[in-house]
């Protein structure tokens, strides 16, 4: 038997994991592996042990890698994890013929329209997949909070990389107002991703305790998820409100990018708590928008389910490489 005849690699690096794979010469995505982050100095050791391991000689030609943050130039230094990597660097330590840096949520943007079956549940009422020539926008909340849109065209997808995460965040009530407060106290400008991230569903949740002079019993937002799932009633709130709060600013996503072709909703905390978010105000606070409410409510809303969306989008990515 010949070697495979790898395409190339493709990943995805967040502030928490990073996940490798490649892409074989059908376009099929192969060979998916997850790497801690806090275990590497740095991305070009996590792609050394996974070319190592898990490719060995076969070396895949070109490489496309999503990352969570703004890549300029070429190159990222991550907002939430001490890396920097280049485009430069890679090409240098690896040999690859060609590489890409693309935004983490451009890469899911890229991928939405692939995503189908049980890759995807509906949030709110059946409305099909929205219109297939007008923008759509990801957005997920897990380390941070990212944000990309799709510009959809019969010549083809172009995907709209943003820092949506960091745009200021807007309190709806006298409880999300207090949240900002201690925020704003502690950080100054409050941003989006300061409430709609990990650690910002603790801080909804030692807010609440602090109203209604609750015991803080859990130490963080893994245990607040956990135990809200399971009954502890302050930590159901404070997903129940974090819920919310993520369709609130869902629906002025999909007003800011016209997202007629829907929003799709990703990240580390949303598919964990999919039924709270399906059973709660998730969608009612998208579509409470004002004079522009019957705008938002012909918009499809959707979890994607899928473990990879990022490295599908990678994928496709490198696919349009192949075709330049």
């Amino acid at each position: 038997m010949g070697r495979p005849a790898w395409m190339g690699l493709v990943g995805d690096v967040g502030g928490t994991n990073a996940r490798l794979a490649v892409v074989d010469g059908q376009g099929h995505i192969r060979n998916p592996r997850t790497f801690p982050c806090k275990d590497y100095a740095g991305l070009a050791d996590v792609i050394a042990e996974y070319l190592e391991k898990t490719v060995g000689r076969a070396q895949p030609p070109k490489a496309v890698i999503a990352v969570a943050g703004p890549v300029l130039d070429g190159e990222i230094e991550f907002t939430n994890l001490g890396w920097r990597v280049s485009e430069g660097d890679l090409l240098s330590q690896f040999g690859f013929e060609a590489v890409e840096l693309i935004n983490d949520f451009a890469a899911q943007a890229l991928a939405c329209p692939l995503l189908e079956g049980p890759d995807l549940r509906g949030l709110g009422p059946a409305l099909g997949r929205g219109a297939h020539d007008c923008p759509l926008v990801a957005l997920g909340a897990g380390t941070g909070f990212g944000v990309a849109a799709l510009a959809r065209s019969d010549r083809g997808d172009i995907a709209i990389a943003t820092e949506g995460g960091h745009a200021a965040f807007a309190p709806a009530d006298e409880l999300e107002i207090e949240v900002w407060r201690r925020l704003q106290a502690k950080h100054g400008r409050v941003s989006i991703e300061r409430l709609l991230s990990g650690q910002g569903l603790y801080q909804v949740y030692l807010t609440l305790a602090a109203l209604e002079s609750k015991v803080v019993a859990l130490p963080d937002e893994m245990a607040v998820t956990r135990e809200g799932l399971v009954g502890d009633p302050l930590a159901a709130a404070a997903l129940d409100r974090f819920g919310g709060m993520l369709g609130a600013v869902a629906g002025d996503l999909a007003l800011t990018y016209g997202a007629r072709g829907g929003v799709f909703v990703s990240g580390g905390i949303a598919p964990r708590i999919a039924e709270r978010l399906a059973a709660g105000t998730f969608r009612a606070r998208f579509e409470d928008k004002g004079r522009l409410s019957d705008y938002v409510r012909a918009i499809p809303t959707f979890l994607v389910l899928h473990p990879y969306p990022a490295i599908v989008g990678a994928a496709r990515q490198l696919e349009q490489m192949e075709r330049l």
